[in-house]
């Protein structure tokens, strides 16, 4: 599929063109987030690009090539990830804990208002459809995705093995991606 019908396809919010972008950008997006993000968060940070792209590519203009685009949001997130990991080891200096792992999600500094209220909107369906999830399933997803808080520390939280909880995130994940998409969302 050509770039201008990818694109087109994208913004239908088309299942096999964000299949086939994944298959095409996510091991470019891999490498690159390398550079920025510590080995145990590449797997959040590649989702997190691929988020960013889905949520944005209604507003892709195309005054640049896709992949140009897809790389700035990947530049962006791993210029991200660095920003939270030095916030994160200021704010909480105590040397009995192991503070290398990001916080969560930072606003962004240029603030569009109809662009937060369609996420407003997004976030209301998304918490409707987090309530089809178990409570353990809720609670891993809160406090990895939107607390910030590192296996280690949901591991020790939650009194559970390291293993565990990774392990029981990825599922967790997998079951809400599947309801997102059966809301097309996305």
């Amino acid at each position: 599929m050509n770039e201008k019908k990818l694109i087109e396809k994208l913004k239908e919010k088309d299942k096999e063109a964000f299949e086939e972008l994944y298959n095409t950008y996510a091991p470019k997006i891999y490498v690159t987030l390398k550079k920025f993000v510590d080995p145990s968060e590449i797997e959040d940070a590649l989702q997190e690009v691929f988020f960013k792209i889905f949520k944005g590519i209604h507003t892709f203009r195309g005054d640049s090539k896709l992949s140009t685009w897809i790389y700035q949001i990947t530049i962006n997130v791993g210029k991200d990830y660095i920003r939270k990991k030095k916030k994160y080891a200021v704010e909480n200096i105590d040397l009995t804990e192991n503070y290398t792992e990001g916080i969560g999600i930072q606003p962004e500094a240029d603030v569009n208002v109809s662009s937060e209220v369609l996420d407003e909107m997004e976030m209301e369906k998304i918490k409707k459809i987090m309530e089809n999830l178990s409570e353990e399933d809720r609670m891993l997803i809160k406090l990895r995705d939107i607390d910030g808080l590192s296996y280690d520390e949901i591991a020790k939280k939650l009194n559970k093995p390291l293993g565990s909880v990774k392990s029981r995130l990825h599922y967790a994940r997998k079951k809400f991606q599947k309801l997102l998409k059966e809301e097309n969302l996305v």
